[in-house]
């Protein structure tokens, strides 16, 4: 299809990425990019929510806070005034299949932001006043984020319970109060000589640098913690579903009704262009007034407030090894309308099956998709998370930047045979039911 002023062309990205590890295994991704005095520090590791052991839920979430509570050669909170009185900010976060960490620090703050990953890499201070006092906090962060907040926990907590049946894909990530209340120094030393191995992290750093300076600090700061053996991934993988599931969450706080529709979907790293079409048919199907659903049953219908389609567990498609799905979730008015949610949506994905996309449909979601991505990394934060994300989970950091290339190459028959999958027998329907109407 020629371009247009309709159909823009998709952006090129380009970053130079000097890699390198280290002979501890550590990973090490750089990206120079002189433009802004600005640098980020990104420590990727390979442990998220589908590592915890039984008896453990919520424990790699934990683990993150502990990893802010002082660390070899620092105190408690030493991590977050070298940072800010830098002029920096920092972070850390939980997914399925990781756990990040990153400061965004001035240029010449870099050794600084190095030695405060590394420092935690060594040895991070689990203490039993640290454990007891980071168990208080996330089962606070609990209580706010779900127990007492309206669809707290839908359906990122609740639908895979109902989807799968392995423990690590199907257990409540944020944790069990019981579970966090047992969990104890010597749990959380041998988690971290298990995951928090240098062998089984990357580093990215990104932004203003001199690679040949960035690499003698990184060897100088990293390169003395002691090698150790880098845990073997399990195989999560499970069959895919062969008849629908069903299921009713009450939720007292609730003010209506909403649904939730998982559809298992292929192993993003067994077959990447399908994956891709699959991130492709949910932008067609929500993104924005125009996408498919949001026309179907709230402008045409009228049978829902608002409706989304995304992949993975917090709405970031390129994130999750196998399993993962696609997620339609939407909130309405009427509980009696629940069947004709289901049948619209039903209907839609039938459509594309059978008639494929409309005139400039797909090329305009390969834009908007392709245009999202390269504004996030305009950020040097993002930049450098993206990258050590993408060296993780695919072992390609440049595959990122291959995206929009990748993504113009999905055709409408590739639309039309991952919608024709997206069928009743392959998906799990989760009904949350307000509390005041049971």
């Amino acid at each position: 299809m020629p371009t247009t002023s309709r159909t823009p062309a998709l952006p090129s990205l380009s970053f130079e990425l000097l890699h390198h590890t280290l002979r501890n295994g550590l990973r090490v991704v750089l990206a120079p990019d002189r433009r802004s005095p600005v640098v980020s520090v990104a420590v990727l590791y390979d442990v998220g929510f589908r590592s915890e052991p039984e008896g453990r839920t919520g424990f790699a979430h934990l683990f993150e806070h502990l990893m802010f509570q002082g660390s070899a050669n620092l105190e408690k909170l030493e991590h977050f005034r070298y940072v800010q009185s830098s002029g920096g900010i920092f972070n850390g976060s939980t997914h399925l299949d990781y756990t990040n960490y990153f400061e965004v620090l001035p240029s010449h703050a870099l050794e600084r932001g190095l030695f405060l990953e590394a420092d935690r890499m060594r040895s991070p201070r689990i203490t039993e006043e640290n454990l007891a006092n980071q168990i208080d906090v996330v089962k606070e962060e609990i209580r706010v984020n779900v127990l007492n907040r309206p669809y707290g926990g839908f359906p990122w907590l609740q639908l895979p319970q109902l989807m799968y049946d392995r423990f690590p894909n199907a257990h409540n990530g944020y944790g069990g109060f019981e579970d966090l209340t047992n969990a104890t120094v010597a749990d959380a030393s041998a988690f971290f000589d298990s995951y928090y191995a240098p062998a089984n992290a990357v580093l990215c750093v990104a932004g203003d640098f001199d690679p040949a300076e960035a690499t003698e600090m990184i060897e100088r700061h990293f390169g003395p913690i002691k090698r150790r053996k880098k845990p073997k991934r399990p195989d999560f993988a499970e069959p895919p579903l062969t008849a629908e599931r069903r299921d009713v969450v009450v939720d007292e706080m609730a003010p209506m009704p909403a649904i939730a529709l998982g559809y298992r979907v292929t192993d993003p790293a067994a077959d990447f262009t399908r994956y891709l079409a699959t991130v492709l048919l949910a932008e067609i199907l929500s993104n924005g007034d125009a996408s498919r659903l949001h026309r179907s049953l709230v402008q045409s219908k009228g049978l829902v407030t608002d409706i989304s389609a995304y992949l993975g567990t917090f709405g970031d498609p390129l994130e999750e090894r196998d399993p993962t799905r696609l997620n339609i979730t939407s909130h309405y008015a009427d509980r009696a309308a629940t069947a004709a949610v289901i049948a619209a949506v039903d209907e839609e994905l039938d459509r594309l099956a059978t008639d494929g996309t409309e005139p400039g449909e797909l090329r305009r979601a390969a834009v908007q998709l392709a245009a999202t991505i390269s504004q996030e990394l305009d950020q040097v934060m993002n930049r450098s998370r993206e990258f050590a994300k993408f060296e993780l989970i695919f072992g390609e950091a440049s595959l990122i930047l291959r995206l929009p290339g990748l993504l113009n190459q999905v055709t409408d028959e590739d639309i039309r045979a991952v919608a024709g999958t997206l069928v009743p027998a392959s998906r799990a329907v989760l009904e949350l039911v307000p509390g005041a109407t049971k």
